[in-house]
């Protein structure tokens, strides 16, 4: 499903819901108490930039370095990564090769959630969530070898917790705003193409990292225990603890990758995870 149909499905499912009568006894005990969901959705990747790789040289920690072709540096060309990056995953080892765009893919997960009816109108509460998401993104860059290097990363799970205020005109519908803090773990992949003489080692490959959401949504009570919503989140994940150690392998001393030290760290220089979250759910209210 496109993202296009997937969005306008949601927001016809959200209307159809909306307008039809309910079958709630009363609506004054509705948006006030405990509650479990279960929902699907779609992760859509925000933005995937130029794919742009940084390179820590003489391994102090700064990702601020250029690997050189030569020590020193030769002028003209003496970048080894001169033929550029891509916002995505290399299908060969040099730019004319095409470049794979970052997927979306299927939502899932979980929550429990308690709301209080402040007034008539209004209504506050807070959600734990439980989730995982498809969606992939990728890095990569080319050298003068020519060779690619590939990064490739994905939300295995997250943990969220998110306070939710919002509206209800008539005690079965509400409409809401709701944000919070995530927890997630993000799971990565990285290799090359056309260079088997350096070694590499994925360094804290699946650690957690903390992000952000924040969205909004509706939802609409079916009965006096069982609801229908829809949401939209977006999410941040601050992916800044995975690198990749390029060693020497079976390279010389003269290996662009040694020429400063035995070695060079590399990562993806958009440490952001960043995607869009379309969900519909069903909640039970006890």
């Amino acid at each position: 499903m496109s993202k296009r149909n997937f969005l306008s499905a949601a927001l016809v499912g959200t209307a159809v819901a909306v307008s039809s009568p309910v079958m709630a006894q009363d609506s004054s005990t509705n948006f006030d108490g405990p509650y479990a969901s279960v929902f699907v959705g779609y992760g859509i990747k925000a933005g995937s930039g130029d794919g742009r790789l940084e390179f820590d040289t003489d391994r102090t920690g700064r990702y601020d370095d250029t690997v050189f072709l030569s020590s020193p540096p030769a002028a003209p060309n003496t970048n080894a990564f001169n033929p550029g990056f891509c916002g995505g995953i290399a299908l060969t080892n040099t730019p004319a090769g095409g470049c794979r765009d970052d997927k979306n893919g299927v939502e899932f997960g979980a929550r429990v959630g308690w709301d209080a009816r402040v007034s008539e109108s209004f209504v506050v509460g807070a959600v734990l969530e439980a989730s995982a998401n498809r969606s992939r993104d990728g890095s990569a860059g080319y050298s003068t070898t020519p060779a690619a290097y590939n990064f490739d990363r994905q939300l295995d799970h997250a943990f969220s917790g998110r306070l939710r205020a919002g509206y209800t005109p008539d005690g079965r519908s509400l409409f809401y705003a709701t944000g919070g803090a995530s927890i997630a773990r993000i799971n990565h992949d990285f290799w090359t193409i056309n260079n088997s003489a350096n070694s590499f080692t994925q360094m804290n490959d699946g650690e957690r990292v903390w992000g952000w959401q924040a969205g909004g949504g509706g939802e609409m009570m079916l009965t006096d225990k069982i609801s229908l919503g829809v949401e939209y989140l977006y999410n941040r994940y601050n992916d800044h603890k995975y690198f990749v150690a390029v060693g020497p392998g079976t390279a010389p001393p003269t290996n662009p990758f040694r020429l400063v030290s035995d070695g060079t760290n590399m990562r993806p220089q958009d440490k952001r995870f960043d995607f869009h979250s379309v969900r519909a759910s069903v909640s039970y209210k006890f």
